[in-house]
């Protein structure tokens, strides 16, 4: 499984973007679904996940009631809708992609960056 994301960008703060992950191969049934994000000097955090039936979402507490995470299976794509950017959500956003299966996320795509100014 390949995945592509995209949507990244320069936003000011209090702004909206929606990052999108596209997969190369079916994985509505099959995998599980994640976003996190790297900035500069820090660890790779978790920002959300979804199941493979889109039914079931989690959230980091720094993005609850912020971003919201859906799946478009007829396209093989997930997306992060992120809203009330702070500076602070800056960073590398990465999907991630786990089958329902596993233990990890053993698929990631290469990474876009959002900078969100004040």
């Amino acid at each position: 499984v390949q995945l592509q994301a995209s949507g990244g960008g320069l936003v000011q703060a209090g702004d909206s973007l929606q990052l999108s992950c596209v997969a190369s191969a079916r994985t509505g049934s099959t995998f599980d679904m994640a976003w996190l994000r790297q900035a500069p000097g820090k660890e790779r955090e978790f920002v959300g996940k979804i199941n493979w039936t889109g039914s079931s979402t989690d959230y980091a507490d720094s993005v609850k009631g912020r971003f919201t995470i859906s799946k478009d299976n007829a396209k093989n794509t997930v997306y992060l809708q992120m809203n009330s950017l702070k500076p602070e959500d800056t960073a590398v956003y990465y999907c991630a992609a786990r089958h329902i299966k596993g233990t990890i996320y053993r698929y990631w795509g290469q990474g876009t960056q959002v900078t969100v100014s004040s």
